[in-house]
């Protein structure tokens, strides 16, 4: 029998499945069917900035200072006074999910500016969160913000957040940087336990006949996983924090690659809103075929043994295979 336990965060878990933050961890028996389906942990869904701005009043102040710019401004804005629950019903949901499982809860807090919105960092870990997750979502679209300044941005917003709490503080980033490895860098040393890689990238559609800009969603498939394995195999080794990868798993083989890159968890939440809670079954069980089949004895025995550090060939994670797989492709072949 292999050994599927695993490290992240400072937690022995029992095997690299987590799933990330969904709607599916709203409703408590969701999580207890989580746990008993074989989830190692679970991020709650997000407490978002402007949720908690919006009960405090500071956003309905904003919004109407900046009607008088554009009226046609407030209606872009969602409603968030019924979106999941409040700040103060968001910190009991932590409780009731702690009550309800062993496995560890991650609170999810996301946000992008300093603000009194940080302080609830603290009040989740007093409601018992056993790490949080800090998902930054920010889309610089002003001309005149400088990528210098993203980043640090990043990386003040890391720094309060752990200067307020004990416990673990992951941060989930876009892929969206000149300099990923730096920036990476930058957020280990502002105190980052974890870095997941990475947030999706949700891109409005236009709606032709109405004529307006359209909230699209779409669930991500295994060929999104390709990116965070690049990543995450370059900086295996040059880190301290723990890495995750999200998007993109959703068979026994995106994981083993997740682990073999040198993630210490797999992330999910797409291939459970399509196939449900207890497609987490079928990902253990195949992941221990697997494993069996491929005389693994753990999961720890393969982590990093395809990055670049480790790899025969590390350049292929680079500008060569970029060159190889361009001058290799063949009209109607594809790649030779």
């Amino acid at each position: 029998m292999s050994d599927f336990s695993t490290n992240y965060l400072g937690f022995r878990l029992i095997n690299p499945l987590v799933v990330s933050a969904s709607p599916l961890s709203r409703e408590i028996s969701n999580i207890r069917r989580m746990e008993d389906a074989g989830a190692a942990a679970v991020v709650l869904h997000s407490l978002f900035e402007e949720q908690i701005n919006l009960e405090s009043h500071e956003l309905d102040r904003f919004l109407s200072a900046g009607m008088e710019r554009s009226a046609e401004a407030f209606s872009f804005f969602p409603d968030l006074s019924n979106y999941n629950i409040g700040p103060d019903g968001y910190l009991e949901h932590i409780r009731k999910a702690k009550q309800a499982v062993r496995i560890p809860i991650i609170a999810s807090l996301n946000g992008v500016s300093s603000g009194g919105w940080i302080r609830y960092a603290k009040l989740m870990e007093q409601a018992g969160a056993d790490a949080l997750e800090l998902n930054i979502y920010y889309l610089p679209a002003d001309p005149f913000t400088t990528g210098a300044k993203v980043e640090a941005m990043y990386c003040d917003l890391v720094r309060q957040v752990k200067s307020t709490v004990r416990i673990p503080v992951a941060v989930k980033v876009s892929p969206h940087f000149s300099s990923i490895s730096h920036m990476a860098g930058q957020l280990d040393d502002s105190g980052a336990s974890g870095l997941v890689l990475f947030n999706r990238f949700y891109q409005p559609d236009f709606d032709l006949e109405k004529l307006e800009v359209v909230p699209t969603l779409m669930l991500s498939r295994s060929n999104e996983l390709r990116l965070r394995l690049h990543w995450v195999a370059i900086l295996f080794g040059k880190i301290k924090a723990d890495m995750a990868i999200t998007g993109g798993i959703h068979t026994a083989e995106d994981v083993v690659k997740s682990m073999m890159a040198g993630a210490r968890v797999a992330m999910m939440a797409s291939v459970l809103l399509e196939l449900g809670i207890d497609h987490l079954r079928v990902l253990k069980n195949d992941l221990a075929e697997w494993l069996d089949a491929h005389e693994y004895e753990s999961i720890q025995q393969m982590q990093g043994s395809m990055s670049q550090k480790s790899v025969p060939n590390p350049a292929a994670f680079e500008r060569a295979n970029y060159l190889k797989v361009l001058s290799s492709y063949t009209l109607g072949g594809g790649v030779r």
